[in-house]
Protein backbone atom coordinates (compact mmCIF):
# COMPACT_ATOMS: atom_id res chain seq x y z
CA UNK A 1 0.00 0.00 0.00
CA UNK A 2 2.83 2.82 0.66
CA UNK A 3 3.77 1.99 -2.68
CA UNK A 4 0.97 2.97 -3.93
CA UNK A 5 0.38 6.36 -2.18
CA UNK A 6 3.97 7.47 -3.24
CA UNK A 7 3.18 6.74 -6.80
CA UNK A 8 -0.21 8.68 -6.79
CA UNK A 9 1.74 11.35 -4.56
CA UNK A 10 4.51 11.24 -7.39
CA UNK A 11 1.73 12.41 -9.98
CA UNK A 12 -0.09 15.00 -8.50
CA UNK A 13 1.16 17.26 -10.83
CA UNK A 14 0.17 15.56 -13.74
CA UNK A 15 -2.32 17.92 -15.95
CA UNK A 16 -5.00 15.05 -15.86
CA UNK A 17 -5.13 15.80 -12.10
CA UNK A 18 -6.23 19.71 -12.42
CA UNK A 19 -9.69 19.36 -12.93
CA UNK A 20 -10.34 17.02 -10.55
CA UNK A 21 -8.27 18.88 -8.17
CA UNK A 22 -9.98 22.17 -8.76
CA UNK A 23 -13.75 20.37 -8.61
CA UNK A 24 -12.67 19.05 -5.23
CA UNK A 25 -11.94 22.89 -4.00
CA UNK A 26 -15.10 23.72 -5.01
CA UNK A 27 -17.53 20.88 -3.57
CA UNK A 28 -15.85 21.41 -0.63
CA UNK A 29 -16.49 24.74 -0.76
CA UNK A 30 -19.94 24.46 -1.29
CA UNK A 31 -20.71 21.87 0.68
CA UNK A 32 -19.11 24.19 3.79
CA UNK A 33 -21.40 26.96 3.21
CA UNK A 34 -24.13 25.06 2.90
CA UNK A 35 -23.90 23.59 5.73
CA UNK A 36 -22.81 26.70 7.98
CA UNK A 37 -25.93 28.32 6.57
CA UNK A 38 -27.96 25.84 7.23
CA UNK A 39 -26.88 25.11 11.15
CA UNK A 40 -26.64 29.20 11.38
CA UNK A 41 -30.53 29.23 10.09
CA UNK A 42 -31.88 26.18 12.21
CA UNK A 43 -30.20 28.02 15.02
CA UNK A 44 -32.02 32.03 14.51
CA UNK A 45 -35.33 29.99 13.55
CA UNK A 46 -34.94 28.00 16.88
CA UNK A 47 -34.23 31.39 19.04
CA UNK A 48 -36.81 33.22 17.23
CA UNK A 49 -39.03 35.41 19.28
CA UNK A 50 -36.26 35.74 22.03
CA UNK A 51 -33.79 38.51 23.18
CA UNK A 52 -31.39 39.94 20.29
CA UNK A 53 -28.41 38.85 22.36
CA UNK A 54 -29.23 35.29 22.64
CA UNK A 55 -30.31 34.89 18.69
CA UNK A 56 -26.91 36.13 17.93
CA UNK A 57 -25.37 33.70 20.23
CA UNK A 58 -27.61 31.01 18.55
CA UNK A 59 -26.64 31.73 15.24
CA UNK A 60 -22.72 31.86 16.42
CA UNK A 61 -23.15 28.36 17.76
CA UNK A 62 -25.19 27.21 14.92
CA UNK A 63 -21.86 28.29 12.50
CA UNK A 64 -19.81 26.66 14.76
CA UNK A 65 -21.68 23.60 14.97
CA UNK A 66 -21.96 24.41 11.04
CA UNK A 67 -17.92 24.09 10.70
CA UNK A 68 -17.39 20.90 12.41
CA UNK A 69 -20.33 19.41 10.62
CA UNK A 70 -19.01 20.25 7.16
CA UNK A 71 -15.34 18.90 8.80
CA UNK A 72 -16.53 15.66 10.08
CA UNK A 73 -18.63 15.22 6.64
CA UNK A 74 -16.36 15.57 4.63
CA UNK A 75 -15.68 12.13 3.34
CA UNK A 76 -19.13 11.71 1.41
CA UNK A 77 -17.91 14.91 -0.26
CA UNK A 78 -15.09 13.92 -1.57
CA UNK A 79 -16.70 10.17 -2.07
CA UNK A 80 -19.19 12.30 -4.40
CA UNK A 81 -16.51 13.87 -6.38
CA UNK A 82 -13.90 10.88 -7.10
CA UNK A 83 -17.14 8.93 -8.32
CA UNK A 84 -17.81 11.79 -11.13
CA UNK A 85 -13.48 11.83 -11.65
CA UNK A 86 -12.23 8.21 -11.34
CA UNK A 87 -12.35 7.66 -15.01
CA UNK A 88 -9.73 10.71 -15.96
CA UNK A 89 -7.50 10.15 -13.20
CA UNK A 90 -7.36 6.62 -13.52
CA UNK A 91 -6.60 6.78 -17.65
CA UNK A 92 -3.93 9.26 -16.54
CA UNK A 93 -2.65 7.05 -13.78
CA UNK A 94 -2.71 4.51 -16.14
CA UNK A 95 -1.01 6.35 -19.31
CA UNK A 96 2.06 6.89 -17.17
CA UNK A 97 2.49 3.55 -15.47
CA UNK A 98 0.92 0.69 -16.82
CA UNK A 99 1.19 1.81 -20.72
CA UNK A 100 0.21 -1.98 -21.99
CA UNK A 101 -2.98 -2.26 -20.89
CA UNK A 102 -5.87 -2.70 -23.69
CA UNK A 103 -8.86 0.05 -23.75
CA UNK A 104 -10.81 -0.36 -21.15
CA UNK A 105 -13.92 -2.43 -21.01
CA UNK A 106 -15.43 -2.61 -17.41
CA UNK A 107 -19.15 -2.47 -16.09
CA UNK A 108 -21.95 -0.18 -18.12
CA UNK A 109 -22.13 3.92 -17.64
CA UNK A 110 -25.14 3.25 -15.82
CA UNK A 111 -24.23 0.61 -13.00
CA UNK A 112 -20.61 2.83 -12.47
CA UNK A 113 -22.89 6.29 -11.86
CA UNK A 114 -25.62 3.99 -9.34
CA UNK A 115 -22.49 2.30 -7.77
CA UNK A 116 -20.86 6.13 -7.10
CA UNK A 117 -24.03 7.25 -6.04
CA UNK A 118 -24.73 4.40 -3.09
CA UNK A 119 -21.20 4.83 -2.43
CA UNK A 120 -21.86 8.76 -1.27
CA UNK A 121 -24.89 7.93 0.14
CA UNK A 122 -23.97 4.83 2.91
CA UNK A 123 -20.74 7.27 3.55
CA UNK A 124 -22.98 10.00 4.39
CA UNK A 125 -25.11 8.02 6.73
CA UNK A 126 -22.51 6.05 7.84
CA UNK A 127 -20.76 9.88 8.88
CA UNK A 128 -24.19 10.55 10.52
CA UNK A 129 -24.63 7.55 12.55
CA UNK A 130 -21.36 7.33 13.88
CA UNK A 131 -21.48 11.06 14.93
CA UNK A 132 -22.70 10.04 18.62
CA UNK A 133 -19.68 8.70 19.04
CA UNK A 134 -17.66 11.80 19.62
CA UNK A 135 -19.47 11.99 23.54
CA UNK A 136 -17.12 9.09 23.84
CA UNK A 137 -13.53 10.99 24.34
CA UNK A 138 -10.80 9.10 22.12
CA UNK A 139 -12.23 5.70 21.87
CA UNK A 140 -15.49 6.47 20.19
CA UNK A 141 -13.13 8.84 17.46
CA UNK A 142 -11.29 5.89 17.35
CA UNK A 143 -14.18 3.69 16.64
CA UNK A 144 -15.98 6.14 14.16
CA UNK A 145 -12.72 6.84 11.93
CA UNK A 146 -11.52 3.16 11.51
CA UNK A 147 -15.33 2.00 10.56
CA UNK A 148 -15.94 5.18 8.12
CA UNK A 149 -12.63 4.33 6.64
CA UNK A 150 -13.66 0.90 5.63
CA UNK A 151 -16.33 1.64 3.95
CA UNK A 152 -13.90 4.66 2.36
CA UNK A 153 -11.33 1.89 1.10
CA UNK A 154 -14.02 -0.67 -0.26
CA UNK A 155 -15.96 2.04 -1.88
CA UNK A 156 -12.35 3.75 -3.62
CA UNK A 157 -11.16 0.13 -4.65
CA UNK A 158 -14.61 -1.20 -6.53
CA UNK A 159 -15.47 2.48 -7.41
CA UNK A 160 -12.36 2.18 -9.59
CA UNK A 161 -12.41 -1.36 -10.34
CA UNK A 162 -15.50 -1.12 -12.18
CA UNK A 163 -13.90 0.65 -14.78
CA UNK A 164 -12.36 -2.40 -16.02
CA UNK A 165 -14.45 -5.09 -14.22
CA UNK A 166 -18.14 -5.74 -14.03
CA UNK A 167 -19.53 -5.44 -10.47
CA UNK A 168 -18.78 -9.31 -9.47
CA UNK A 169 -15.26 -8.93 -10.61
CA UNK A 170 -15.06 -5.61 -8.37
CA UNK A 171 -16.00 -7.34 -5.41
CA UNK A 172 -13.02 -9.99 -5.76
CA UNK A 173 -10.49 -7.28 -6.29
CA UNK A 174 -11.85 -5.66 -3.11
CA UNK A 175 -11.14 -8.88 -1.30
CA UNK A 176 -7.95 -9.69 -2.90
CA UNK A 177 -6.67 -6.42 -2.11
CA UNK A 178 -8.64 -5.75 1.65
CA UNK A 179 -5.77 -5.18 3.81
CA UNK A 180 -4.36 -2.76 1.86
CA UNK A 181 -7.40 -1.30 0.72
CA UNK A 182 -8.13 -1.04 4.50
CA UNK A 183 -5.21 0.87 4.91
CA UNK A 184 -5.67 2.95 2.10
CA UNK A 185 -8.91 4.39 3.32
CA UNK A 186 -7.86 5.06 6.76
CA UNK A 187 -5.15 7.20 5.27
CA UNK A 188 -7.67 8.93 3.42
CA UNK A 189 -9.93 9.33 6.49
CA UNK A 190 -6.85 10.93 8.46
CA UNK A 191 -6.08 13.30 5.40
CA UNK A 192 -10.22 14.17 5.46
CA UNK A 193 -9.51 15.46 9.04
CA UNK A 194 -6.87 17.98 7.81
CA UNK A 195 -7.96 21.17 6.25
CA UNK A 196 -6.45 21.52 2.67
CA UNK A 197 -5.05 18.01 2.30
CA UNK A 198 -8.65 16.82 2.52
CA UNK A 199 -9.04 18.55 -1.29
CA UNK A 200 -6.39 15.77 -2.31
CA UNK A 201 -8.29 13.18 -1.23
CA UNK A 202 -10.40 12.56 -4.71
CA UNK A 203 -7.53 12.32 -6.41
CA UNK A 204 -4.75 10.83 -4.59
CA UNK A 205 -7.60 7.61 -3.53
CA UNK A 206 -8.43 7.46 -6.95
CA UNK A 207 -4.91 7.05 -8.22
CA UNK A 208 -3.72 4.73 -5.45
CA UNK A 209 -6.16 2.20 -6.11
CA UNK A 210 -5.99 1.87 -9.41
CA UNK A 211 -2.29 1.08 -8.36
CA UNK A 212 -3.48 -1.40 -5.63
CA UNK A 213 -5.65 -3.25 -8.75
CA UNK A 214 -2.87 -3.51 -11.15
CA UNK A 215 0.06 -4.44 -8.97
CA UNK A 216 -2.05 -7.07 -7.11
CA UNK A 217 -3.08 -8.58 -10.46
CA UNK A 218 0.66 -8.94 -11.47
CA UNK A 219 1.74 -10.50 -7.88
Amino acid sequence: MPAAIFLALGQIGDPAFRRPLLLGVLGAAVALALLTWGAIEAAAWAAAGGAAWLSWIAQAAGGALGLVLAWWLFLPVAAAIAAQLVEPVAMAVERRHYPGLPPPRGASVAAQVAFGLRFGLRLLLIQIVLLPLFFLPVVGFVLALLISAAALGAGMVQQTALLRMDMPQAQAAWRRVRPSGWMLGLLLALMALVPLLNLLVPVLGTAAAVHLLHRSTAS
